[in-house]
């Protein structure tokens, strides 16, 4: 693409949630060259621990630096994630694909991108990366390869490098892979999944509850390469 950096100079801005999407594609960020820059965010959610998790997930890979941010989304609520709404638990994850459930943050995916690419435009990266996946997922419209792809088109349009032709692209490695593929190519990498958290309702001890939507398409992925998680459950 026109105007993109050469390899010895390129650099990366990671969303980093401390989950194992975001971890695995940090993962594969460092693998590819980048100079990384991750970003993190304390945005109200419930399972705020994640942001301790993506401070280790950040040391163990290996970063040139971490931001975390604070954001205040629950300002505007509703979302289980943000407001005094009561995450699902269900038994079986092949029911989550119908329907936006519940834990849907409203336009999450579109604001830490914002973010991310204002770090960027910063730091004169034009890679972002974030770890968005539309197979084993929750159904959520952030996630989704027409929103990346549009997402871009804003980022090229709306900033002065895309003006002068350093043209930003959105890189979502994971975005047509399984989970149990993710934890696969996240092994080969050496990432270290118990450093991760994904329950969106952990115990006040931090161990995943087992039953929510996020925690039970882990534990399909884990079984799927016949591995034990690593993490603690209630």
């Amino acid at each position: 693409m026109k105007g993109r950096m050469d390899t010895a100079s390129k650099k990366a801005v990671v969303l980093l949630s401390g989950g194992l999407d975001s971890s695995t594609t940090l993962a594969i960020a460092k693998s590819e060259g980048y100079e990384l820059h991750a970003l993190s965010f304390r945005y109200g959610q419930r399972h705020r621990g994640e942001v301790d998790a993506a401070v280790r997930i950040a040391q163990s890979i290996g970063v040139k630096r971490h931001v975390v941010l604070d954001i205040d989304l629950r300002s505007f609520g509703s979302s289980a994630l943000t407001d005094d709404i009561e995450v699902p638990k269900k038994g079986d994850p092949s029911g989550m694909l119908h329907g936006i459930p519940v834990t849907y943050v409203p336009a999450r995916n579109t604001i830490f991108l914002s973010f991310a690419l204002a770090f960027a435009e910063s730091v004169h990266a034009r890679d972002i990366f974030i770890g968005v996946n539309a197979i084993d997922y929750s159904g959520y419209p952030d996630c989704r390869p027409e929103f990346i792809a549009a997402f871009e088109r804003l980022a090229n349009l709306a900033t002065k490098a895309g003006i002068e032709g350093e043209f930003f692209a959105v890189r979502a490695p994971l975005i047509s892979m399984t989970k149990s593929q993710i934890i696969q190519k996240g092994l080969s990498l050496g990432v270290d999944y118990s450093l991760t958290t994904t329950c969106y309702d952990p115990s006040a001890e931090g161990k995943a509850c087992g039953f929510c939507e996020a925690c039970l398409l882990r534990l399909r992925g884990f079984e799927g390469v016949g591995l034990k998680d690593p993490i603690d459950y209630e």
